[in-house]
């Protein structure tokens, strides 16, 4: 007999399942601010850095992958549903760490979160295998994020639920409303396996499952993804034509310079050295949350971390591993390290 908890989750999980087909079949409708506003939106769309016509839906509606806003978290010593090869996001601030499955921000993509004093968004698109976490200060402000079902460059649209402004995740941008033009301040982050995580910090804080479930947690929804040789079709932009669009490459930020390096020459070389003072370490093997249909199967695929050197010490640095196709949707001009040419 089906209990209700179960009843609850097939009916997220065919859901989703039918936005995942949205996306793999979507025909782009252009623009259109009215059919936005009839939708929920109360965003000031006359107030955009970019062309509306480059945002399309992906499928759910606002807020139909939900956020979370209360989140709940457990000690990793304790935690047995997520395996030691699982991805996870390592926010280490004030001299708290804490950890953030993949399995879960798959299903949710953002979480509203603290860690210490700092009020914080730890996001993820699975479409651009992009982590990025986010300070949610602004202007005196403490913003809340939502996702608005619509993606660019299909990356994520999120919005903010006190101006309703929409911002690009993967460059922290406003890109329209009332903070179009303004930027989210990144934050440091690692993603690295669970079981490495939990070695390190066996009393720190996990990212738990929320109850009553609301998704098939442990199981990934874009099976096959890693294997595709192009993005899904709601990609409209340009594809690399010197490297795969779907090889992983590593996007390192400093302050106002930004670099690139394919993810698999950081395996070959172990150390790169982007500038005289930033590196790129290889650190380990993870499994990939887009690849099996069960996460914790996943193909392994590396971790690396980021650090600007010099001085007493190290300070790791603001980088994300993404898809070539995202670099170079966002970063045309940018040089990416360790392309084999012919």
């Amino acid at each position: 007999m089906w209990t209700a908890v179960s009843v609850f989750t097939a009916s997220f999980t065919k859901l989703a399942s039918a936005c995942l087909l949205a996306v793999i079949f979507y025909s782009p409708v252009l623009a259109n601010p009215d059919q936005w506003r009839r939708a929920g939106f109360s965003t000031d769309f006359s107030k955009a850095t970019v062309s509306l016509d480059t945002i399309f839906s992906g499928g759910p509606p606002k807020d139909g992958i939900p956020s979370i806003d209360d989140p709940r978290f457990e000690r990793a010593r304790d935690i047995s549903w997520l395996g030691d090869r699982e991805p996870v996001i390592r926010l280490e601030l004030d001299e708290n760490v804490k950890a953030y499955p993949l399995q879960i921000l798959i299903w949710h993509e953002i979480v509203n979160d603290r860690i210490g004093s700092v009020p914080v968004s730890v996001t993820y698109c699975p479409l651009c295998n992009s982590s990025i976490v986010f300070d949610r200060r602004l202007d005196n402000e403490v913003l809340d994020f939502g996702t608005t079902g619509l993606l660019r460059n299909s990356d994520l649209v999120m919005y903010d639920r006190q101006s309703e402004t929409w911002w690009q995740q993967f460059t922290g941008k406003g890109i329209v409303g009332k903070y179009s033009g303004r930027d989210l301040k990144m934050i440091p982050s690692r993603v690295i396996a669970f079981g490495e995580f939990r070695k390190e910090h066996p009393d720190a804080e996990v990212l738990a499952r929320p109850v009553p479930p609301r998704r098939n947690y442990g199981h990934n929804p874009y099976v096959g993804y890693d294997s595709r040789s192009a993005p899904y079709p709601l990609y409209q932009g340009e594809l690399p034509d010197n490297i795969n669009p779907m090889a992983r490459v590593v996007v390192v930020r400093d302050d106002d310079q930004t670099f690139a390096a394919t993810l698999e020459h950081v395996r070959n070389q172990s150390t790169v050295e982007l500038s005289n003072r930033i590196q790129l370490r290889w650190t380990g093997e993870q499994a990939s949350v887009l690849d099996r249909s069960e996460t914790e199967n996943g193909r392994a695929i590396g971790s690396v971390e980021a650090v600007r050197t010099g001085g007493s010490q190290e300070i790791p640095l603001v980088h994300d591993v993404t898809f070539a196709f995202v670099v170079h949707a966002f970063h045309p001009e940018l040089p990416i390290l360790g392309i084999m040419t012919p």
